[in-house]
């Protein structure tokens, strides 16, 4: 895939599960994308449906990933604004931390096992 980056500041609305969350992308110039579905791009997590184990671990990347974005402002690198099969933008997530350092969500998933990663 040509990786012709787009970035854009985003505010995150409801986090679905470990890699696929709702937000509302600031266009710039007051134009805003809102409820646009992101699918976090070059990660997979475990569903929230199949067998109980996979539900448990779906739910708990879920849960993850809300407690690290749910809410919050964020920074969006969208891959030439492509989409999915599912026709939801396909993107990396980055958030400040306290030292004002970025933290790429999509790494930090894999870094602490919610997530592995996977290229389509």
């Amino acid at each position: 895939m040509d990786k012709q980056l787009f970035n854009y500041r985003a505010r995150v609305i409801y986090v679905y599960d470990g890699d696929t969350c709702t937000i509302d992308i600031d266009l710039g110039l007051d134009v805003w994308l809102r409820n646009a579905k992101l699918r976090l791009y070059g990660i997979d997590t475990p569903e929230l449906r199949g067998s109980e184990s996979e539900k448990q671990a779906g739910r708990a990347a879920r849960d993850y990933l809300r407690s690290l974005i749910d809410g919050k402002d964020v920074i969006i690198k969208t891959y030439r604004d492509r989409r999915g099969k599912y026709g939801r933008y396909l993107a990396e997530i980055f958030i400040q931390d306290e030292e004002n350092k970025w933290i790429n969500i999509n790494q930090n998933l894999v870094a602490n096992g919610f997530a592995e990663e996977r290229f389509y």
